[in-house]
């Protein structure tokens, strides 16, 4: 016999790994060049030169059994320092190392949190459009997962929506921005807003009601800053990973961040550290414990993101596609023309070009796009997405 709910969960992969999959093999016959594969989002740039130099001065510098050997089960001090000075730098937030717990990336944090925080009938709510993964994440921590609807057209944060989700039952709410799919970051008065209603809410259930920032694009932005939630709001546990800011998805390397101020922090961190050990968490990779210990202050260079992100949003809306403006991320989330995202993707795809519906980000009619590929690709893909939208 074996578990009903793991076997769904493995039996029925997600719909963007299917359609990635589907890509490799169209590749396998048509050629890689003539497959328009928006599905995943696996960074496209490279990771900053020092990085792949600093792998290279520790595998020559450091005695291997220091390179591979277990670390602290919450991570090496030397990274969780490096980590605090990098945040104090920026945001001038008074980290301290011992308020930082390393993980294999935001993923594994993100359960580790929702487990730490799952009392019984406990709820968590996701603002749409989110990422589909949270929902297996919260419900396999035994939580209750609950949707609030979408803002839409902006996809800022409706409150007043928020607000008719909240019962006394809700421990935390998951805020990701900028924002996987739609690219929009959540503004420095949104997020006030949304902090003074937990507040409020938080004093009138007796209970602190708490902030799961999940920030892995939070370095991708263009022409702004996204805020850092922790300094609006203190009830935030941040869960980090560098997959996307220094293009490391398969290293698998992040933290989580539960401020001292956050109320019942001490028994909180120790919770998280619990969760992950539930799970079988020894330690993060130690080897690149030691490259974020030298690396933690590097930046990625956006400009080819930039560069297709403009190319396709003003592709797109001169087109006559409908999207919120992406200030972060590598996404676009864009209304499908005749509002069925699923009509539209088989569309797309009989042409080779595949795109994500919005259903499984809790956000029907609309479908994702990933822009972090080739800018050649996006400009043989404009004529194809030019003929679904005129002939639809």
């Amino acid at each position: 016999m074996i578990n009903e709910t793991a076997y769904a969960l493995g039996a029925n992969r997600s719909c963007i790994r299917d359609l990635f999959e589907y890509g490799c093999q169209r590749a396998a016959i048509v050629g890689r060049e003539n497959v328009y594969d928006y599905s995943l989002g696996n960074p496209s740039i490279p990771s900053p030169p020092a990085v792949n130099e600093t792998i290279c001065r520790i595998l020559a510098d450091t005695e291997p059994l220091a390179v591979h050997g277990y670390t602290s089960a919450v991570g090496d001090l030397s990274a969780r320092q490096a980590i605090a000075d990098d945040l104090n730098a920026r945001y001038h937030a008074g980290v301290r190392p011992e308020e930082l717990f390393l993980g294999c990336g935001a993923a594994p944090e993100l359960v580790a949190v929702f487990r730490a925080l799952a009392v019984p009938g406990a709820e968590i709510l996701a603002i749409a459009p989110y990422f589909p993964e949270y929902k297996p994440f919260a419900e396999s921590a035994g939580a209750v997962f609950k949707v609030v609807p979408p803002d839409v057209p902006g996809f800022q944060i409706d409150l007043e929506a928020v607000e008719a989700m909240l019962t006394p039952r809700t421990q935390a709410i998951i805020v990701n921005s900028p924002n996987n799919p739609s690219g929009v970051v959540y503004t420095e008065e949104t997020l006030n807003a949304l902090g003074a209603l937990l507040t409020r809410k938080g004093q009138e259930y007796g209970h602190p009601i708490y902030i799961v920032a999940d920030e892995p694009y939070r370095e991708l932005t263009y022409g702004c800053d996204a805020p850092f939630i922790p300094n609006i709001y203190p009830n935030t546990i941040v869960c980090y990973s560098y997959s996307k800011s220094l293009s490391l998805p398969g290293e698998r390397i992040g933290y989580v961040y539960v401020p001292r101020q956050a109320a019942d922090s001490a028994a909180l961190y120790a919770a998280v550290a619990g969760a992950a050990r539930a799970c079988g968490h020894v330690c993060a990779p130690s080897l690149w414990q030691k490259v974020i210990a030298r690396c933690a202050h590097l930046r990625p260079d956006l400009a080819a993101y930039d560069k297709n992100r403009k190319a396709l949003y003003e592709g797109l809306t001169e087109m006559g596609y409908e999207m919120a403006k992406p200030d972060g991320a590598f996404y676009l989330f864009i209304k499908a023309p005749g509002g069925d995202a699923n009509e539209f993707s088989e569309r797309a795809k009989a042409k080779d070009l595949l795109v994500v519906p919005g259903d499984g980000f809790g956000c029907p009619g609309y479908f994702r796009i990933c822009y972090c590929v080739s800018y050649e690709m996006i400009q043989k893909s404009l004529p194809v997405f030019r003929a679904l939208i005129e002939n639809r």
